[in-house]
C-alpha cells in the first residue's frame, strides 16, 4: 500500500511565495516516487488576497485541498493577524475531517501551522517532520509584531518548543539556523540540515536572447536586480542610497521585481528623489523567472543583521542558476557568507556601507568578458550539484528511512 504523505502550509501550487514553489517541488516528487501526497493550504493568493484559487485541484500527481480565510490583507498588523485568524480556523475545522496519514509535513507559514499537525500526528497517528523556513518566536520579536515576554510570545514560544520536542525530524534551511534551534535544546540526531534548491527551469539565458531584457528596454543597460520579497528582514536602505548616487549614470538601472511590505519605501524614494535609473515590476511567473533573473547583471542578496539563523536568504539559488554575479548586502557570518567564503564566490558589502556598494557595482561593471564566463561556469556548477533539487530532494526522502 502507498505511503500518504500531508503537507501543511498557507501557500502551494500556484502561488508564487517561496515556500509555496519549493513545498510545492518536494510534494510533486514524493508523487512521482510513488507516495500518495495531499496538501492543505489557503484559497486565497498570499500577495494579493483578492485572488481566489478553487476549493480542490489536482497538480502532477498531488491532490490540493484548499480553506478559505478572509481577505484584509497586509494593511496593517491587525489585518494580516485576522487573515491568518480566519485561516487557521478554516484548517483546523478541515483536519478534523481527515484521516491518518503515516507523515505529516508541516512548515512555518503562519508560525503555529506545525504545531497543528503535530497535534494531528498525535491524535491520529503518523509521524511528525518540521520544516523550518523560519525560526518564531524569535522572527515574530524581531519583526516588531510580538513583545518578547508578552503572553502571545510565551504562547508562540510554547508552541514551538513543543513542536520542536514532538517532531521526528526537525529540517533546518542552514547551519545558523539549526544552531538556534539546537540552542533552545534540541539535539544533532533530531536536527538536520538541508538547504533548499534552485528550482529546474531556472537556467542562463544570454542577454541577446534575453525577450525580458528587450520588453522592459534593458537592452545596453548595466542592471542592478533585487528580486523577491521586499520584506522587513532585508533592508535595502543601502541599495537605494546607491540608487541615488548613481542616478546621473545612463547605463545603469536598478531593477526591484517582487512585493512586501517595504514596496512603499521603493516607490517613495523613487518618487522623492525622481529617480527614473529605479525600476518597478511584480512577481514574475514561475515560468518566466529564468529571464528576468537572466536580465541581471548583478544581483543583490539583502539579509538583516539581526535576521541571521531566523530566516533563509532561498533567493540565492535562482541566481547561482543564471550565472549571474551576486553581492550579500549584510554580514559575512551567514549563510550567503559561507558560500563565498567556501566556493570564492560573490562579493560582500555591510548594511550603511553605500560607498562599498557602489565600488563593487563599478568593479563588476568592468569585468572582462572572460572573468564574467568564468564566474558563471562556477555559478552554475553550484547550483546543479550542490543546492539542486534532485541532490537535496535525495536528502529530504532519507528522512522517511532514517531511525
Amino acid at each position: 500500500m502507498r505511503k500518504r504523505i500531508l503537507l501543511l502550509n498557507q501557500t502551494f501550487y500556484p502561488d508564487q511565495a517561496a515556500t509555496s514553489q519549493y513545498l510545492t517541488d518536494l510534494g510533486v516528487e514524493l508523487a512521482s516516487k510513488g507516495y500518495n501526497v495531499t496538501a492543505i493550504s489557503d484559497r486565497r493568493c498570499y500577495d494579493d488576497r483578492n485572488v481566489v484559487h478553487p476549493r480542490r485541484e489536482y497538480y502532477k500527481g498531488v491532490e490540493i485541498i484548499r480553506v478559505d480565510s478572509t481577505a484584509f490583507g497586509k494593511k496593517t498588523k491587525f489585518h494580516r493577524g485576522l487573515d491568518y485568524l480566519s485561516f487557521n480556523i478554516s484548517f483546523l475545522l478541515k483536519m478534523l475531517t481527515l484521516p491518518k496519514f503515516d507523515y505529516v509535513i508541516g512548515l512555518t507559514t503562519p508560525p503555529w501551522i506545525s504545531f497543528f499537525g503535530m497535534i494531528f500526528c498525535k491524535l491520529k497517528g503518523g509521524i511528525f517532520i518540521h520544516w523550518a523556513m523560519d525560526v518564531n518566536p524569535d522572527e515574530a520579536v524581531r519583526l516588531g509584531w510580538v513583545r518578547q515576554g508578552s503572553l502571545f510570545y510565551e504562547l508562540l514560544d510554547v508552541w514551538s518548543r513543543l513542536t520542536y520536542k514532538k517532531s521526528f525530524k526537525i529540517v533546518a534551511l542552514d547551519r545558523y539556523m539549526a544552531d538556534l534551534i539546537k540552542n533552545k535544546g534540541f539535539s544533532d540526531h533530531k536536527v538536520k540540515v538541508i538547504p533548499i534548491w534552485a528550482h529546474d527551469e531556472i537556467e542562463s539565458v544570454p542577454h541577446d536572447k534575453n525577450p525580458f531584457r528587450k520588453e522592459h528596454n534593458l537592452d545596453n543597460k548595466f542592471v542592478i536586480m533585487y528580486s523577491g520579497n521586499f520584506s522587513i528582514c532585508h533592508p535595502i536602505d543601502t541599495l537605494l542610497e546607491a540608487a541615488k548616487k548613481l542616478k546621473n549614470e545612463q547605463d545603469i538601472v536598478f531593477l526591484f521585481i517582487g512585493g512586501g511590505v517595504r514596496l512603499p519605501e521603493i516607490i517613495n524614494f523613487k518618487e522623492k528623489y525622481h529617480l527614473k535609473n529605479i525600476i518597478y515590476l511584480p512577481y514574475q511567473k514561475r515560468e518566466q523567472i529564468k529571464y528576468s533573473l537572466s536580465a541581471a547583471d548583478l544581483h543583490i542578496v539583502s539579509m538583516g543583521n539581526d535576521y541571521v539563523g531566523i530566516v533563509h536568504p532561498c533567493k540565492i539559488y535562482g541566481i547561482l542558476a543564471t550565472g549571474r554575479p551576486f553581492v550579500l548586502l549584510g554580514p559575512m557570518k551567514s549563510h550567503i557568507g559561507d558560500i563565498i567564503t567556501q566556493d570564492n564566490i560573490g562579493y560582500q558589502v555591510e548594511h550603511g556601507d553605500v560607498e562599498g556598494l557602489i565600488s563593487i557595482i563599478k568593479k563588476v561593471k568592468g569585468l572582462p568578458i572572460a572573468d564574467k564566463h568564468n564566474l558563471a561556469l562556477e555559478s552554475i556548477y553550484l547550483a546543479k550539484n550542490k543546492f539542486s533539487r534532485q541532490t537535496l530532494i535525495a536528502e529530504f526522502l532519507t528522512l522517511f528511512t532514517s531511525p
